[in-house]
């Protein structure tokens, strides 16, 4: 997906020096002694990038971490990572994640942010105490439990039971967590949760509280659903997949958010949502844009349910959206996706521990604050052993690793698939990985049947972006949507675990004079937000279908030529997919389609 994530959406880039770093620590020499640093690291003018590094400088370990701090008026945090931030006007808090909580002696972790307005940090505190390590308190919050185990479910109930935490003073009890909200507050390690209903699923954790009221990191999570609602295995949906994506970044120029699902008329119509992107940093996952994934802040005409969020609410934005639409739509599955064009260079470093990337996933996925709102995971890397925006040469075993790794720490009931090339020519992409050997660990593949073609050959020859077979004149062979899937199928992935992938944009050219596919060309086409690539939706109306090829359509208007495909060529695509076996199709991504959602609906018309 060439284009799929510019990070020019969301923020200014420029690499700066580094400046302005905040001498805020000093060693200290009680046993539980921590310093935490600030620096500026990034400064584009209006927004800059801040870093702060917490570094246990005592002789005992630390089993989480609270950073807190005062911005001058003006100044803000518009979005972090690697860290839960939040703010009581211009205080502003910061808390470990599940999986960077623990520091040995010596050892350290960084989070950062980006940030809004010209001011510079004051009066910090880590964990109560001083951030120079003179005055860190000698009281450490409780340690995480273990994650809960599920026993006695039935249609209304669950038994939960875990293995206690540690605390340097003791626990006084536990607060049970159910899809990110307190439910209960108990002094033993069990639970019994009752008056669910009957084939629903929940999510749940818990968290310790020691004598001084002080509540440590919550649990790993443990999905449960209650029995009486028919099948709950989600990597068995009814029927053919019918997949979109959903950008994160799509709230901001775009203007599209989770209730345009909705209103359109598509979450009718779809079986899953990917949500795009998360970040891959330091072999680790991580959420991208905090201010949109969890955040942002909803009125009731924009939400999905009708109703205002509040500013104390347990959590916003997107995913709090994507909460409410699974609620109207119970039979939508929601992955998480990781990396996209943009964030696969994080993927190589991951592969080196891939059990580490795993159980890091896993503790984003499974945060609390939403953790009944994904049903799974989805690796976007782009691309294994070979070359997209970076090259990555970790081998050709790496993606099969990963992918064992992910299923081993997610285990049988959660859903694993990865977005993967679509590169069918010999000794290409396809070819330098081994797909066959990971379809095993994953539900399904979606192959990126598209952007073979585009304005980053200058001069043309113009050539539809996705073909679904070979025509005279094609450009490069292997470049088509029948040759990918026929080498999947001949590296042993099974049909079924096989989804088409549609595009709901084109791709053109500028300075073309001849109709037909092959002509020159002068440059790419201009686009709203990309030369050479526009949304279905401007396409339809601005330069209309003049001709197909290979199963695909094509437009000449004045200079410009496009390809894209239409309601009419993605029913010819669905009814080849179904006769090849096919898992189903997903699509690049919703906010391309038309305002009442007629790609949607072709895709789920031809599925049927």
């Amino acid at each position: 997906m060439r284009f799929r994530h510019r990070a020019a959406a969301l923020l200014a880039t420029l690499a700066l020096p580094l400046t302005g770093l905040v001498a805020l620590a000093s060693p200290a020499q009680a046993a539980t002694a921590a310093t935490a640093t600030y620096s500026k690291t990034q400064d584009w003018g209006s927004g800059f990038e801040g870093k702060w590094t917490v570094k246990n400088t005592g002789t005992t370990s630390l089993s989480s971490w609270t950073v807190e701090w005062d911005f001058p008026s003006g100044t803000k945090v518009t979005s972090a990572w690697d860290a839960t931030v939040t703010n009581s006007g211009n205080h502003w808090t910061a808390k470990n994640l599940g999986w960077n909580g623990t520091l040995a002696p010596g050892a350290s972790v960084s989070f950062g942010f980006n940030g809004s307005g010209t001011g510079s940090p004051a009066g910090c505190k880590l964990n109560g105490g001083s951030c120079d390590g003179t005055a860190v308190p000698g009281d450490a919050a409780p340690s995480a439990p273990g994650t809960p185990t599920a026993s006695g479910v039935t249609d209304t109930s669950v038994k939960l039971s875990w293995s206690a935490a540690t605390d340097d003073k003791g626990v006084k009890n536990y607060d049970v967590l159910r899809d990110g909200s307190k439910i209960a507050t108990v002094t033993g390690t069990t639970y019994t949760d009752t008056g669910l209903t009957k084939g629903t699923a929940y999510s749940y954790a818990v968290q310790a509280r020691d004598t001084a009221d002080q509540t440590g990191p919550a649990s790993g999570s443990v999905k449960v659903t209650t029995t009486g609602g028919g099948s709950t295995d989600p990597g068995t949906p009814a029927g053919k997949v019918n997949l979109g994506y959903f950008t994160e970044w799509g709230v901001y120029g775009r203007n599209y958010h989770v209730k345009n699902l909705v209103t359109s008329g598509s979450a009718s119509k779809i079986t899953h949502i990917n949500y795009a992107f998360g970040n891959v940093k330091n072999g680790q996952c991580t959420v991208d844009d905090t201010f949109a994934a969890y955040e942002k802040a909803y009125t009731a005409d924009q939400s999905v349910s009708g109703t205002a969020d509040t500013w104390d609410q347990p959590l916003r934005g997107n995913f709090n959206q994507l909460r409410q639409l699974k609620a109207k739509y119970p039979n939508i599955k929601i992955l998480y996706s990781f990396g996209g064009w943009t964030y696969s260079g994080g993927f190589g470093q991951a592969a080196q521990n891939a059990a580490a990337f795993a159980k890091s996933c896993k503790a984003v996925v499974e945060d609390p604050r939403w953790a009944d709102v994904f049903d799974g995971i989805d690796i976007d890397w782009e691309y294994p052993n070979a070359c997209g925006l970076t090259c990555d040469t970790s081998g050709a075993a790496a993606f099969k690793n990963l992918s064992q790794a992910l299923r081993a720490e997610f285990g049988p009931d959660y859903l694993i698939t990865a977005a993967i090339t679509g590169d069918g020519s010999s000794g290409g992409k396809i070819d330098a990985a081994d797909y066959g050997g990971a379809a095993q660990y994953l539900d399904w593949y979606n192959v990126m049947t598209y952007d073979y073609f585009g304005a980053w050959a200058t001069t043309g020859p113009t050539a539809p972006h996705s073909p679904l077979t070979s025509y005279s004149g094609i450009p490069t062979a292997g470049f088509t949507s029948a040759d990918a899937i026929a080498k999947l199928k001949a590296k042993g992935v099974p049909s079924a675990k096989l989804l088409l992938g549609i595009g709901f944009y084109g791709r053109g050219w500028t300075g073309v004079t001849q109709s037909a596919p092959g002509g020159t060309a002068t440059g790419a086409a201009p686009g709203t937000y990309e030369a050479g690539i526009e949304d279905y939706k401007v396409l339809k109306n601005s330069c209309p279908v003049t001709g197909t090829v290979a199963g695909t359509a094509y437009a000449h208007c004045g200079t410009q030529w496009w390809s894209y495909d239409t309601p009419s060529t993605i029913a010819g695509k669905m009814t080849w997919a179904k006769n090849q076996g096919l898992g189903g199709a997903f699509f690049w991504e919703f906010s391309g389609d038309t305002s009442n959602g007629e790609l949607v609906s072709a895709i789920s018309s031809g599925l049927q």
